[in-house]
């Protein structure tokens, strides 16, 4: 469902600062990662989106999940749901994000 709709990553970049224990997950490449961010974005590369489990042990916390464009994001939201996260939301890609970077 979350593809049908687009995604905002500024209005989620803003729900996320809202929700309280949320966690931002950018899930590009380290490089890329290091090349800019957004703060307070935790880096897991959707190569290794298994460690979100051994990063993120509440399968209830709220996870607001980006990368570039949207779409390695909406992979690693399906994934994230399999391995048993609840409360997963793709809010885009970065490249549409107006907001500071670090």
């Amino acid at each position: 469902m979350d593809q049908l709709q687009e995604n905002d990553i500024n209005k989620g970049v803003a729900e996320f600062h809202k929700t309280p224990h949320a966690k931002l997950l950018d899930v590009r490449e380290k490089d890329e990662y290091e090349a800019g961010h957004i703060p307070s974005s935790i880096n897991i590369p959707l190569s290794r989106i298994v460690a979100a489990r051994e990063e993120i042990t509440d399968l209830d916390t709220p996870l607001f999940v980006h990368c570039r464009s949207g779409n390695r994001s909406a992979q690693a939201v399906d994934l994230l749901k399999q391995m048993g996260f609840s409360n997963v939301k793709n809010i885009g890609g970065i490249v549409d994000y107006r907001g500071e970077t670090e």
